[in-house]
């Protein structure tokens, strides 16, 4: 499967091709080797790259492998990517500048640039093959200089900025070439259920709305090891900041919902039957002996972080990646674990102990005792509580779905978001439109998100039944990182039959013994994070 190739622009007849080409045209993913046949190295780079391994068993049934592949790769450099402004061939002339953009975009930039007496030069950005976007050309980048070093481009990035042109430092090892050497630095954790003694659980903290650093979540959970998990808010615009986006679910207890039509990863306390699933919400409320759907948990209503919600939500009810949709009337559901107190502003919401009202206000933001939950409701949806009286039963269900059934969380289940899904019954199969990671007029996300490398976690299961934990750092000249195809086929060269992407980026960390062994990506250092899964003693 061709993954990611950049090439110079000399002819610049060749067209773009657009997203409604890519949705229409026909896909032939070739099979992957099944993981049983998987290689004694990793499938990342040209096959002859040197790589050394090194295993440790932490406890039993729990090993970390290191995998160092590749040396420094004398052909790569820095170079600045000038921002390109969209001209009357874009679809929207007002949209900001982008890192790529049409062909005609990206030759008037470079027009400009030589004009200011810079040497730029267009590249094609290609778009990969996947289960459901076929390949193609993406659109066009504009770059300036070759330097040895960031300072260096640093530099000339800001002589660009003197002349007026906003440009970001990068390093072309991050572009994705199959033919880069490296390095790349991969941490895998294994846990043998056959073996394993131990504890397997995602953590969040004191509550969903205050984010820990990975290592304080391991630390306060006493884990031999730890790795960042699944998407969370980080913009209190888009809702409460350490959030799960997308389903949450923490030793049995639903406290976030879906992002409907997702892969998860669900896990149990001993290790056993870990999966990927896809899920979505479920949860109702029964108001006055009529039973409506509450539209999440524990999120601030009206604002849907990734969306997929439901129908009413705008722009879209579908899977859509940094995202935040919007519906003025929510019916919401709020538990202990949230916060100290619950969102305030318009709208009405009624506490309830054990399924029985306890408190009536006729504006939303309280604070709930131990055992106490509420339901808040705005807009068009307020209505609904304002006949509610203390008393009264409103027997609320938090749950999550597969395939239109109640999907069980006994006590020691974890259900952690992520996406996009990577492998399926052992072969490459990249969920990238479903997932929502096309972004439809915004090559730039796919670019910068899916194409580029950058820090990965990902994780899934091995031939075995073992649940695999996996961190690849990125965003430096000593560690390349990965992109989401060059993601699945280092999953399936470890020996994963099925496995989803989880929050990468500067989220990305992995915790063995107290000690953050990965390379955070973050200049501050450890990225504070909306949950981790722990495995401890």
């Amino acid at each position: 499967m061709k993954r990611v190739m950049t090439r110079k622009l000399t002819a610049l007849a060749a067209a773009t091709i657009s997203g409604a080409a890519l949705a229409a045209a026909p896909v032939h993913q070739a099979p992957a080797r099944a993981a049983s046949t998987a290689p004694a190295h990793l499938d990342l780079g040209p096959a002859d790259l040197p790589e050394s391994r090194r295993t440790t068993t932490l406890q039993p049934g729990v090993t970390l492998t290191r995998i160092d592949r590749g040396t420094t790769d004398p052909s790569l450099s820095w170079t600045n990517e000038v921002a390109i402004p969209a001209t009357s061939t874009s679809p929207d002339p007002d949209a900001p500048p982008r890192s790529i953009s049409d062909r005609s975009s990206a030759q008037a930039e470079a027009d400009r640039l030589r004009a200011k007496g810079f040497d730029p030069r267009v590249e094609e950005v290609d778009q990969p093959q996947t289960a459901d976007v076929a390949a193609g050309v993406l659109g066009y980048r504009v770059r300036v200089g070759n330097y040895t070093s960031k300072a260096d481009a640093d530099a000339g990035k800001a002589r660009l900025g003197q002349a007026g042109e906003t440009s970001s430092s990068v390093f072309t090892g991050w572009d994705g070439n199959d033919a880069d050497r490296g390095p790349w630095h991969v941490n895998v954790l294994r846990i043998d259920p056959r073996q394993f003694t131990g504890h397997l659980s995602g953590s969040f903290g004191p509550d969903l709305f205050n984010r820990e650093t990975t290592s304080q979540l391991a630390r306060s959970g006493g884990a031999t090891a730890a790795v960042n998990s699944g998407f969370f808010v980080l913009d209190p615009a888009s809702g409460a900041p350490g959030d799960p986006a997308g389903a949450g679910v923490y030793d049995g207890k639903v406290l976030s919902e879906a992002v409907n039509g997702r892969p998860t990863l669900v896990l149990h306390d001993h290790a056993q039957d870990s999966a990927v699933k896809r899920l979505t919400w479920g949860g109702t409320a029964e108001i006055d002996g009529t039973r409506a759907p509450l539209d999440a948990v524990d999120r601030v209503p009206g604002l849907i972080r990734n969306c997929g919600g439901d129908a009413s939500d705008s722009p879209t009810d579908l899977p859509l990646h940094d995202t935040t949709c919007s519906d003025p009337s929510e019916l919401v559901a709020f538990t202990p674990e949230f916060h100290a107190s619950t969102p305030s502003g318009e709208g009405r919401e009624v506490v309830l102990e054990h399924g029985v009202v306890v408190a009536t206000h006729d504006s939303r933001g309280t604070t709930l005792a131990p055992g106490q939950t509420s339901v808040q409701a705005t807009g068009s949806d307020a209505p609904m509580l304002q006949g509610v009286a203390v008393g009264d039963q409103l027997p609320v269900q938090l749950r999550l779905e597969s395939g239109g059934q109640p999907f069980a969380t006994p006590r020691g289940t974890t259900v952690t978001n992520g996406g996009p899904q990577l492998l399926r019954h052992g072969n490459v199969e990249i969920t990238q439109r479903r997932d929502g990671f096309v972004h439809p007029g915004d090559p730039s996300f796919q670019y910068g998100w899916f194409i580029k490398r950058n820090p990965r976690t990902f994780a899934g299961i091995d031939d075995q039944g073992r649940t695999v934990l996996v961190t690849v750092d990125g965003r430096s000249a000593q560690d390349l990182g990965l992109s989401i195809p060059e993601a699945a086929a280092v999953a399936r060269s470890l020996g994963l039959v099925d496995a989803i992407n989880l929050d990468g980026g500067g989220s990305t960390t992995m915790v063995v013994d107290g000690q953050v062994i990965s390379h955070p990506s973050d200049p501050t250092g450890e990225r504070p994070v909306g949950d981790a899964l722990l495995i401890r003693p």
